[in-house]
């Protein structure tokens, strides 16, 4: 018998959210965080708290939610260029989602 596991990152809250035609509100999105839960996934791409109003909202309500196993990754980018990471708005909005773990990009050119 192994101790190795392999933990899922889901990232349908946010990139599936992208489609054409697709609109989650937050209480579909929090229907879909309980399903992934209910799976057994062990992350789940919240969303981006610092590009829209209604993740934010959804980190917010998420956080009276009780899953078993789920826990939610807030999405974001690196500090935008000419500020600090301090000051910038999408790493804050990050650290108010009150998000267990977060999903950093970078970009580059």
């Amino acid at each position: 018998m192994s101790d190795k596991r392999v933990d899922i990152y889901d990232v349908t809250l946010r990139d599936g959210a992208q489609g054409e035609g697709v609109n989650f509100s937050v209480e579909d999105k929090l229907r879909i965080a309980r399903a992934l839960d209910e799976l057994g996934i062990s992350y789940a791409e919240g969303g981006w708290p610092g590009s829209n109003p209604r993740d934010a909202a959804f980190f917010e309500a998420a956080r009276k939610a009780k899953f078993s196993k789920l826990r939610l990754s807030a999405f974001g980018s690196t500090r935008r260029p000419g500020t600090t990471a301090a000051k910038d708005p999408n790493l804050k909005a990050l650290v108010a989602s009150g998000a267990p773990a977060v999903c950093i990009f970078g970009k580059s050119w």
